[in-house]
């Protein structure tokens, strides 16, 4: 294959817009780089595109060759995805352009950028869309599985946000999918993940969401777990949509308004985000704190491009990852004892289990309206992810996770998850199991648009 694509690099090149590099190359090493330090993968031809018209050539050169495809967004899949031993990497982080019209309240946003982009820029005229919680996160593959946040209670998941796509299918035509176009795959990429093409442009409605927010953290110590999920189950219950909490097992961070004794602490907190008034959010504090009082607690108002910037470091590149997700009806006693269980049992201090609250405007779309892979019901997901500064602690800690994941199983709602929080590529029963009674109509659009599944560096859908 790599004797097949050095033949043609040079024909590739001639025609591309946009830098082609191979294994020569002295840029080549940073560019096939991925968050995931983890993954070291050495593709035959990375195509750095800077228009869907290089996104076509790159997609028509791979088949040409033989070449398997990857898709290089934000490079921020756990898995690595975005990248292939001897293939093409399509590489979209010089796409990263993000135009807002305020009156319209629209983003449009190229296929490579990154969550910072987009937030920096809604953000100048009061805007946002639910996005990630990482802003070096790319936008690209966060949406296509779906895309969940702080705002999703209150507007949804990214999907239900997104008002059209401009995409590269397997032919190498570039298509607009939108409810009046194409509807079909615009049905398929709300959820379906990079199964059907190369989106190079996503456009997003967006709401109004004030500069600043209110922020608050609660830190208990380890043998609180069960008292801290046992509150934040009942405090959920009542929650208003202009609030949303996140709870964390989770290291203190070593941040200045941590007292330095507990610095990488082991315990479980409880991050309070209001978006509505601020006395709202101080009697949610204050009822926090009433119930279970914290180890050590912050208040603060924060801008809202700082909150979606709060788990970069922590998150930062070249840290070895492994994650799996699965969606909980509630923190029931089972679903507790598990978790209390499973949680010390880590050992990296970057590892975390994260729970997300999935109510309110997540829920008031219709289970069969997307290809999300989860059922709108009210709940949480729940994500155990590995960050390991080396890996010798990655290997321990992956094994965490999935024990972990095991033990979740019978008190979750089974073995269906999140697309967005499947690393391994290789589990098409997971994959079946988490799109449910959807999967078969995501095989025969599958069919339609990419016979020969050359884009299958995913949580694969197989056609039909």
């Amino acid at each position: 294959m790599t004797q097949l694509a050095d033949s043609g690099i040079g024909d590739l090149r001639r025609t591309f817009e946009g830098p082609v590099l191979g294994p020569d190359d002295t840029e080549y090493d940073d560019a096939r780089r991925l968050w995931n330090a983890a993954i070291d993968r050495r593709p035959a031809v990375i195509a750095r595109c800077r228009s869907a018209a290089d996104v076509s050539r790159a997609v028509l050169f791979a088949r040409a060759h033989g070449l398997e495809i990857a898709v290089r967004g934000g490079a921020h899949n756990p898995g690595g995805s975005s990248s292939v031993d001897d293939g093409l990497m399509i590489d979209l982080s010089l796409m990263d352009d993000v135009t807002v019209d305020p009156a319209a309240k629209l983003a449009r946003v190229g296929g490579g950028a990154l969550l910072s982009k987009l937030d920096a820029a809604a953000q100048e005229h009061g805007l946002a869309t639910p996005a990630g919680m990482v802003s070096h996160t790319g936008v690209g593959g966060l949406t296509l599985g779906g895309g969940m946040g702080w705002l999703t209670r209150k507007f949804g998941l990214s999907i239900d946000n997104l008002e059209s796509v401009q995409i590269v299918t397997a032919d190498g035509q570039l298509r607009r999918a939108a409810e009046d176009e194409n509807p079909d795959l615009f049905w398929a990429v709300r959820g379906g993940g990079g199964n059907f093409g190369v989106v190079t442009e996503f456009e997003f409605r967006l709401h109004e969401v004030a500069p600043m927010v209110s922020f608050g953290l609660a830190f208990w110590e380890l043998d609180q777990g069960t008292d801290v999920l046992r509150m934040a189950r009942e405090v959920m219950a009542k929650l208003p949509e202009e609030l949303n909490i996140v709870v964390a097992a989770v290291n203190a961070p070593p941040a200045p308004f941590v007292p330095a004794e507990y610095h990488f602490r082991p315990g479980y907190a409880l991050i309070v985000v209001g978006f509505g008034t601020a006395e709202e959010h101080a009697r949610t504090m204050a009822e926090i704190r009433s119930t279970l009082p914290p180890l050590f607690e912050f208040e603060s108002p924060m801008p809202y491009v700082a909150l979606q910037q709060l788990l970069d470091e922590a998150n930062g590149w070249g840290m070895h990852a492994y994650d799996k997700g699965f969606y909980l009806d509630e923190f029931t006693d089972d679903a507790i004892e598990v978790i209390t269980a499973q949680v010390p049992l880590k050992q990296s201090p970057g590892s975390v289990a994260l729970f997300y609250r999935l109510d309110n405007g997540y829920s008031a779309v219709a289970d069969d309206a997307t290809a999300f892979s989860g059922s709108r019901a009210p709940g949480w997901a729940g994500f155990i992810v590995a960050v390991c500064p080396v890996p010798e602690l990655l290997e321990h800690d992956r094994a965490w996770v999935r024990s972990f994941w095991d033990a979740m199983v019978p008190v979750s709602r089974g073995q269906g998850m999140y697309v967005n929080a499947i690393s391994d590529l290789d589990v098409d029963d997971r994959v079946r199991a988490s799109y449910g009674p959807k999967y078969d109509r995501l095989a025969a659009i599958k069919t339609t648009y990419d016979p020969d599944n050359i884009f299958h560096r995913n949580a694969n859908i197989k056609p039909a």
